[in-house]
């Protein structure tokens, strides 16, 4: 029990992430700044571009924007940068690294491809969604790290304005301030002053032997701070990040999909969308924030903001180091008052982020993430092949009610909403009628009713326990401790990997126009004690004394085991801190008999009673509040 509440708190750790615009979107995004810049820029870009390909042919594509690359493409182009900086890298130094060396980043490439055209093809939000799953899923295996990078911190979120007067440089300043929570303006600000300072230093002296060093430096520095600029554009990160992880990540989603009304520090109104929801507009948008920032490193290469360079602090000719995924406040550093300007022409077309909580907050969305507990209610039909005795081969069905109180930890949607990683146990009361096979074949059994039934009426608690699994049911209970010790990182993707379905994802839920389905066996399963309440069950059973038939009084425990197989959700509602949903499951299982004892007869040997297999439907109607979330 100590183990599964580990691993509860494993999940809940694993499971508060909040991803920035997908890698297609982050690409598309810089592709389109690309294109926008003028003519002598774009030139010069491409320019500098052929001088740091030389001897990384096989690895950089021929053009900075390249629209032929497909998949099985071996090559990445620059507009790749922003997309595998911040998710896909934990720094400009990383990312470098990983597109000129490692194999997984163009998986992770193909990944996105895939992706992009499926999101495409989607004709409504159940096919988007479901094409997220399986990118997700994807994502997981070509890059075991990508939820431990998304999950540390807040880095790709914009902090919350502290009032409605909160202006534009008193409120990036303290967004670069040390000790300020990590955030998207924050780490475009480092890292887009690393990359103009090394630009200087190459437009200072261009021919020197570590000249192609220095410009590709600056131009990573560049790619991996314009992912977090981009993500300053997505809805679901600029209404801000205070709450707890649940309204975090439920109010990051809604506002993703549902879009937000913002306005930019000099006055422009537009909606905004957030991740696998961005729209041409918002793409054409934020690329023209982009274009600014990009012409500026541009201009800095050519020479036209010298008296950036300073001699006495020569920049490192490697791309910076700074780690976004693993620091939770900013460092310190020198503010430049020199490049000030550049900074304020740039965050002026960026949107303002929402207010802190208090007067004018945006409404919050919870998501079901966190500690609950709950009630559920159901009805079932069990249907049996035999009975508990050699002699009763006859099918039947049995139907019940049953009522259970819960506790658990929700995680509905670790990556996505087709993911589950939910775990609770549960405890109740089960009523079952009488079943419809009788003692014997005897049609004259039929008139009395369910007194002659195989299986009389009979009441159960039960115990109930639902937890996803990586390869096996319940491996979590040790690989999650083990892997805590060794290897948190893959601690991290293996619990994702098990909520969104397992390594091999076949408990992915599927969503569709009328409703949530899902293969479940080895997921959860229940546990009922029959004649345990009071006293043992009895039952009527067939018997032959002296020669002659008759039927006996037995009386017994068993213990009936039941797994889900499928698992069908027709609609499912969530409040503030309440859900509500209505769930159907397909189920197998088998009921074993135990302390067997003859009642009548009295000197009767109690006979050898065997298992019945069972199978059948549960409906059940599910509650849960959860707690912590203030109300809306």
């Amino acid at each position: 029990m100590k183990r599964i509440f580990f691993i509860i708190i494993l999940l809940f750790l694993v499971s508060v992430n909040g991803f920035s615009w997908i890698y297609p979107e982050h690409r598309d995004i810089m592709i389109l700044a690309i294109k926008k810049l003028d003519p002598e820029r774009r030139a010069a870009l491409e320019r500098y571009w052929l001088m740091i390909r030389i001897g990384h042919e096989t690895r950089l594509s021929a053009w900075p924007a390249d629209t032929t690359l497909t998949k099985g493409s071996r090559i990445l182009d620059y507009a790749s940068f922003p997309a595998i900086g911040g998710d896909h890298s934990i720094s400009a130094y990383d990312m470098k690294q990983s597109i000129l060396t490692s194999d997984w980043i163009l998986k992770v490439s193909d990944v996105a491809y895939n992706l992009k055209v499926g999101l495409a093809k989607a004709r409504n939000r159940n096919e988007r969604l479901n094409e997220l799953r399986k990118s997700d899923l994807k994502l997981l295996k070509a890059d075991p790290q990508y939820v431990s990078r998304a999950g540390a911190n807040n880095v790709h979120f914009m902090l919350a304005r502290p009032e409605v007067r909160t202006l534009m440089i008193p409120y990036l300043r303290a967004c670069g301030k040390e000790g300020c929570e990590l955030n998207a303006p924050g780490a475009y600000w480092w890292y887009h002053s690393s990359a103009l300072q090394k630009a200087a230093a190459f437009a200072a002296d261009p021919d020197e032997d570590k000249s192609v060093d220095l410009l590709f430096s600056a131009l990573a520095d560049e790619g991996f701070a314009l992912h977090f600029l981009e993500d300053m554009f997505a809805s679901g990160h600029v209404a801000g990040t205070w709450g707890n992880a649940a309204q975090r990540k439920g109010t990051h989603d809604y506002y993703d999909e549902k879009g937000l009304e913002v306005s930019t520090w000099d006055g422009e109104r537009l909606v905004l969308m957030g991740d696998a929801f961005m729209k041409p507009e918002n793409a054409d948008r934020t690329a023209i924030t982009i274009v600014q920032s990009l012409s500026q490193i541009i201009d800095a290469l050519s020479g036209k903001y010298h008296y950036l360079f300073n001699s006495a602090a020569l920049p490192a000719v490697t791309p910076d180091t700074f780690n976004v995924c693993k620091a939770m406040v900013m460092p310190p550093r020198d503010r430049d008052s020199l490049n000030e300007p550049l900074f304020r022409d740039i965050f002026v077309s960026t949107v303002m982020p929402g207010l802190g909580k208090g007067e004018g907050e945006l409404p919050r969305f919870r998501s079901e993430l966190g500690p609950f507990i709950g009630l559920s209610a159901g009805s079932r039909v069990t249907g049996v092949v035999t009975g508990f005795h050699p002699d009763q081969n006859t099918v039947g069905a049995i139907t019940g009610v049953e009522m259970s109180v819960r506790i658990g930890l929700g995680l509905e949607g670790v990556l996505n909403e087709a993911g589950d990683g939910m775990v609770f146990i549960d405890a109740g009361y089960r009523l079952d009628g009488a079943s419809s096979t009788k003692l014997s074949v005897d049609p004259d059994l039929l008139r009395y009713g369910n007194i002659t039934s195989a299986i009389p009426y009979r009441n159960a608690l039960h115990l109930r326990l639902r937890m996803p699994f990586y390869i096996i049911p319940g491996d979590l209970i040790v690989l999650a401790p083990l892997l805590y010790l060794i290897s948190p990182k893959t601690m991290s993707s293996v619990i994702a990997t098990a909520g969104n379905g397992g390594l091999i994802p076949w408990q992915t839920g599927m969503l569709s126009s009328i409703g949530r389905f899902q293969f479940v066996l080895g997921r959860e399963a229940g546990v009922y004690l029959y004649g345990t309440t009071r006293q043992p069950d009895h039952f009527i059973i067939p018997v032959t004394i002296n020669g002659a038939e008759d039927q006996g009084v037995i009386s017994l425990r068993s213990i009936q085991m039941e797994f889900p197989i499928i698992e069908y959700r027709p609609f499912h509602m969530f409040s503030s801190n309440q859900t509500a949903g209505l769930m159907v499951q397909l189920f197998g299982g088998v009921d074993i008999p135990y302390h067997i004892r003859s009642v009548t007869p009295e000197n009767m040997t109690p006979p050898t009673l065997r298992a019945i297999p069972t199978f059948g439907l549960r409906v059940v109607f599910d509650w849960r509040y959860y707690g912590g979330g203030s109300k809306l």
